[in-house]
Order: structure tokens, then C-alpha cells, then sequence
């Protein structure tokens, strides 16, 4: 599956991905005011063109049939050796392709190839098939802390993998 460092063109298809995967992933978990307001926050244009210029940022995306379907956006210390991914979602109309995995194994080869030691993935604890996804790659829950989504707070909860090459 094509995966390749995002360009501004990108946004506008991220935004939509990120708002069909909010619609469809946390109406039991959020308000739909509150999706609006998570998705205009994290992915607006302005952020998201700000990140594909940051130098420790992985901003990738996916493409099936000439069409963005996929994205994940990750970034990682040198001074503490982590790598942290932020945010990865798969258009729901295409799920259960390889796609969110394609993208997870090229980022987890990217931070590590970048002496990354430890990975850690951040997902909103209710997000029961977030979670499974992680722990299906190999992640193991670490701690639970809480996110802002549009002023409200929501338990997160971080999964790390660890370099095994380095033990």
C-alpha cells in the first residue's frame, strides 16, 4: 500500500478523514459539538501545514486508487530517545485493509531507524478498537492520563513498544 510523507496539498483530505473517523469511532464517547470542536482544533489548516514543516515530525499518509485513505502523525525526542504517535486514522469506508497497520509498521521503522527506543501511542481509553489495534501490534498499556477535546477533559491512555533490537 503507497504510504509517503504528507504535502500541504494533504490537508484537506487528513481533515476529512479525521472527521469521518471521529463521527464514526466516538459518538458514544463524544458530543458531536465536541467532535466539531476536536477535529477544527487538531486539524485545522494552519495546524497541520504547521507540523509538516517541524523537523522531529512524521506526517504521513496513505493512498488507494489515487485517493488519500489513511494518515499518522508522529513525532520523537532525540534528547529522550521516545517517539510518540499522536493520532493515526483510516477513512472508515476503508478499515480492515491494511491500511492503519501499513502505516503504523512504516512509522515504527522510521522511529527506530531514527534511534528511537520506545514508541508510544496515544489513544482515548473508550476507544475500544483503538485500543485492541495497538495491542494486537504489540503495544502494551503503560499509564492512563487525561486529553482536552474541545474543552472538555478524556482519559488517554499511552501504549508503548519497545525497541527490541536495542535490548
Amino acid at each position: 500500500m503507497p504510504t509517503r510523507a504528507a504535502t500541504p496539498d494533504d490537508v484537506p483530505a487528513i481533515n476529512r478523514i479525521a472527521t469521518a473517523a471521529w463521527e464514526t469511532d466516538y459518538p458514544d464517547i463524544l458530543s458531536r459539538e465536541t467532535v466539531k470542536d476536536g477535529v477544527s482544533d487538531w486539524y485545522a489548516t494552519e495546524q497541520l501545514e504547521s507540523e509538516l514543516v517541524e523537523p522531529q515530525t512524521l506526517l504521513l499518509v496513505s493512498e488507494r486508487g489515487g485517493s488519500i485513505v489513511g494518515f499518522i502523525h508522529a513525532t520523537w525526542t532525540n534528547a529522550e530517545s521516545e517517539g510518540y504517535i499522536l493520532r493515526l486514522y483510516t477513512h472508515p469506508d476503508h478499515r480492515r485493509q491494511g491500511v492503519g497497520r501499513s502505516l503504523l509498521e512504516r512509522t515504527c521503522a522510521d522511529l527506530f531507524e531514527r534511534g528511537v527506543d520506545r514508541i508510544n501511542a496515544m489513544v482515548l481509553s473508550a476507544n475500544e478498537p483503538g485500543v485492541e489495534f495497538y495491542e494486537r501490534f504489540g503495544f502494551r498499556f503503560a499509564d492512563e492520563s487525561e486529553t482536552d477535546i474541545g474543552g472538555e477533559r478524556y482519559p488517554e491512555s499511552r501504549y508503548v513498544l519497545d525497541d527490541e533490537s536495542q535490548g
